[in-house]
């Protein structure tokens, strides 16, 4: 019989951390890495200048001297993508924090409580979430007009009720539970009660969901500036690049397919971090 010398294979793979043990989420971390190092990094990455036109290379194809063309100023596309990555990746995970923090507060304190105001909150969460969430966001920017701060504020806006709804439903579930039961009767008080037991037990799930609704985010943004309410031109954003381009796709497809790539990849990042997330926490509770 062999025999092995050290730690076997079986051992090794036992021993590894749980979130190595997953390829897809590995995968999705490594997108999200690249994808937060070009954010960080542009300036290192880019040849060009981002706004810098050349009209005399106007919508030329992918070349050597321009990895993915040129648009119809002569602006290096792969420039204009990589800096875009700052502005999608800053949408991305600001209009996450605030609705995070916001609704996780919201539904903690309403599901604890309960009473009128947990009756209120719901029905206007209720409400407005029968309408679809990019619709209501379109509505907003329409009101608001164009530009990357009327943009988070409708991000803001409309983004808190998820986070609400679902830490609501987790206190809900625990708030009756033996442990949380012991703390009232040892005395504590509720900010230790909210804020030391049911909160730590309760955020996993609006953690998860979060990873995922940065993708949403990055995607609405992106949408509202191909339909002219998001980031105003020059400035390079996804979105603006896609709607700047798409008035010449019959005969330069590049300013819309690279654009589109980054953001769908980025995209799948995202959702296999998330997922990744919600297996990893899953195993880690039983």
């Amino acid at each position: 019989m062999k025999r092995y010398h050290g730690v076997s294979p079986l051992e090794q793979k036992r021993s590894m951390p749980a979130w190595l043990a997953k390829p897809s989420f590995v995968i999705g971390l490594l997108i999200v890495l690249v994808v937060i190092l070009m954010a960080l990094f542009p300036q290192f990455i880019a040849p060009y200048d981002p706004i810098a036109t050349d009209v005399t290379v106007s919508n030329q194809a992918p070349s050597a001297a321009h990895w993915f063309g040129t648009d119809f100023y002569g602006r290096d596309i792969f420039s204009r993508v990589i800096w875009g990555t700052r502005i999608d990746l800053l949408i991305g995970v600001l209009g996450v924090v605030i609705p995070f923090l916001v609704g996780g507060m919201i539904g903690l304190l309403a599901g604890y409580y309960g009473g009128f105001l947990d009756s209120l909150l719901m029905r206007i969460t209720d409400i407005m979430m029968a309408f679809p969430f990019t619709i209501l966001v379109i509505t907003i920017m329409a009101i608001l007009g164009q530009g990357l701060i009327n943009l988070f504020i409708a991000l803001w806006l409309v983004g808190w009720m998820s986070y609400a709804k679902l830490v609501r439903s987790e206190v809900l579930v625990l708030k009756d539970s033996e442990f949380i039961q012991a703390a009232r009767v040892a005395g504590f008080s509720d900010a230790r009660i909210l804020f030391r037991h049911l909160l730590p037990n309760v955020i996993s799930s609006a953690v998860v969901f979060a990873a995922s609704d940065v993708v949403m985010c990055m995607l609405t943004g992106a949408s509202m500036s191909f339909l002219g309410l998001g980031v105003s031109p020059p400035t390079p954003e996804w979105g603006s690049i896609l709607n700047e381009g798409r008035n010449f796709i019959t005969f330069a497809w590049w300013p819309t397919l690279f654009p589109g790539l980054f953001l769908a990849v980025s995209g799948v990042g995202f959702s296999l971090l998330g997922d990744g997330l919600t297996d990893f926490l899953r195993t880690k509770g039983r």
